[in-house]
């Protein structure tokens, strides 16, 4: 995982490495303010001649509370049907292997910066995702990450969804 490569809108493709010098020189310009690191996850699936795809697209912002924001995201293809259950499931898994694999390399990075680490989910109160929330919440916070879902989740719903 550590090997894949990140796109950024002001820098193009980086590698993880030179992704995460970016955050910590974003947040060491600006050391005393707060910040958010968020990783989110957002899917589409698509009909290709005669088959399924699901485009996954995992957002990473570091969000200088009130003071801007910085964001890179990766997308994976992978060629299966998804139901909506299993999509959101796979959405969530993608966002805390990336956390997993990327989390201690970027607490090293941007020490001793005060921040809140979320993983945002893209599912919500009033959709066809409701009965969804209290399980992939569990899957969040049992694995020691703050859960944000809709209408909070913008690293899901709005960053990575404009890549999907």
């Amino acid at each position: 995982m550590k090997n894949i490569n990140f796109y950024s809108p002001s820098k193009g493709l980086l590698s993880t490495g030179y992704m995460i010098q970016e955050i910590s020189e974003f947040v060491k310009s600006e050391p005393f303010d707060y910040y958010r690191l968020v990783i989110g996850t957002d899917s589409q699936l698509k009909r290709v001649n005669s088959h399924s795809e699901c485009d996954f697209v995992t957002a990473i912002v570091i969000h200088r509370m009130g003071r801007g924001a910085r964001y890179f995201w990766y997308k994976e293809k992978i060629n299966k049907p998804f139901v909506l259950r299993d999509k959101i499931y796979a959405e969530t898994m993608k966002s805390l292997e990336i956390a997993h694999e990327l989390v201690p390399d970027l607490r090293a990075a941007i020490s001793p910066a005060k921040y809140d680490l979320e993983i945002h989910i893209d599912v919500g109160a009033l959709g066809p995702t409701r009965q969804m929330i209290r399980e992939v919440v569990g899957m969040v916070t049992g694995n020691g990450f703050i859960a944000k879902t809709k209408p909070e989740s913008w690293a899901a719903s709005t960053v990575a969804d404009r890549y999907t």
